[in-house]
């Protein structure tokens, strides 16, 4: 009975955790748009297409935060189950959706300070996500 309250307080902790680095991701995208738009005066313009310009505001750049910490955690949940080594899993298949999604601010931002703006906003999000995410993985014994 011991073993079984251990191992439902550890899940706890470990949800606790991972719901902390979605959290936390989304919390330091917030704080490095505060830094880029009103403080450094970057305007974060993008373009799809045809479409008229549009700016990304604060909300929307928390809400992808968020939502990519939350696909990050479903991803980790699904790796501590079926791989074997799901923390080595896990950060190789998060620098791949990381890199893969610096594409979006190459291919639509309508300046260069857009594109790097963006670009930091995604690698910030990163640094916080996937190292803590990475922390949070089940240890196999190999």
């Amino acid at each position: 009975m011991i073993t079984a309250t251990t191992a439902a307080v550890r899940d706890v902790k470990r949800s606790r955790a991972r719901a902390l680095c979605a959290v936390g991701g989304a919390a330091a995208a917030a704080i490095a748009w505060s830094l880029e738009v009103p403080l450094l005066g970057i305007r974060l313009s993008i373009r799809f297409g045809g479409m008229n310009p549009q700016t990304v505001v604060a909300g929307q750049v928390i809400g992808a935060a968020l939502v990519a910490g939350l696909l990050g955690w479903l991803l980790l949940a699904a790796l501590d189950r079926h791989a074997p080594r799901p923390r080595a899993a896990w950060t190789v298949a998060a620098l791949i959706v990381l890199a893969a999604s610096l594409a979006l601010p190459l291919a639509a931002a309508t300046t260069t300070s857009a594109a790097v703006g963006l670009i930091v906003l995604h690698l910030v999000v990163g640094a916080v996500v996937i190292p803590g995410m990475a922390r949070t993985a089940r240890h196999r014994g190999l």
